[in-house]
């Protein structure tokens, strides 16, 4: 996907949203993507960084000017009409700045190995407003575009937990860890400094629809659609949250899932 590549939603009455999704263009763009990230991951969640400027209300960090940022525009809402962010970074991308963003968390040495085509999700988050409807839906159709352009095999990301309580979340990591664990070729593992095995409870011990409720819902929405997830949680206390790896390997989706993602409406 090209940096003025434009997706719409369809045509939809004056009092709906009127979305857009496409690429940042320039600084103001970038700058209002940040604010956003401050709303949620420092309003809502607590969390922080040594790059946060809480002056300017800017979540902000060394990476963002390497990465492309897909937005989510509605241009039928007053003040910013920035309302979803996606933070993205291909493997050619990342050869260039020397890591990817990930490997602060997790060893992911064994997917660079693949020879796979890969693309690392970050930073996503909606505007409270537009959580539950269709807004990650237009997201998602923008993010399949781009892996499309661009030939991507293998999706990676972290995706958070709210808190530290590994106690509170043992339920919903053990069902990951049991349920949804990648297979060997592809399992990166969380780093030893902050590891947290996910292997808390005993399969049988779950109570697996409860669990299941509190997983977030994104990490849910990758789960549907085949994602999996690497070897112990990485506990994040600048963040507030328990990170997983989440790991989705595009040849693995079925014909169902592969439409969902690529734009199917069929869900």
């Amino acid at each position: 996907m090209t940096a003025n590549t434009t997706f719409r939603a369809g045509q939809r009455p004056t009092t709906a949203p009127t979305f857009e999704v496409r690429l940042a263009r320039g600084a103001d763009e970038l700058r209002a993507a940040q604010a956003l990230r401050y709303s949620v991951f420092v309003e809502e969640l607590g969390g922080s960084g040594p790059m946060v400027d809480h002056e300017a209300r800017l979540e902000r960090d060394e990476f963002d000017p390497h990465f492309d940022h897909l937005l989510l525009f509605d241009h039928a809402r007053a003040g910013s009409p920035v309302v979803g962010v996606y933070r993205l970074l291909r493997d050619d991308q990342a050869e260039r700045i020397g890591r990817f963003y990930s490997e602060t968390e997790y060893d992911i040495s064994v997917l660079q190995r693949s020879g796979r085509r890969l693309l690392e999700l970050g930073r996503s988050c909606l505007h409270s407003e537009y959580r539950g409807g269709s807004a990650m839906y237009e997201m998602w159709n923008g993010l399949a575009e781009y892996v499309q352009a661009h030939r991507v095999e293998l999706m990676f990301g972290t995706a958070s937990f709210h808190g530290t309580d590994v106690g509170q979340l043992a339920p919903a990591l053990s069902l990951l860890h049991h349920r949804h664990l990648a297979p060997p070729e592809l399992r990166a593992r969380a780093r030893p400094e902050h590891f947290q095995s996910m292997n808390l409870m005993a399969e049988d011990a779950i109570d697996r629809v409860a669990a299941m409720k509190s997983v977030p819902a994104l990490i849910k929405a990758y789960l549907r659609l085949g994602g999996m997830v690497g070897e112990g949680a990485w506990i994040d206390h600048d963040f507030n949250t328990t990170d997983v790896l989440l790991i989705m390997d595009t040849a693995r989706m079925n014909d169902t899932r592969r439409a969902i993602y690529t734009g199917g409406r069929d869900r």
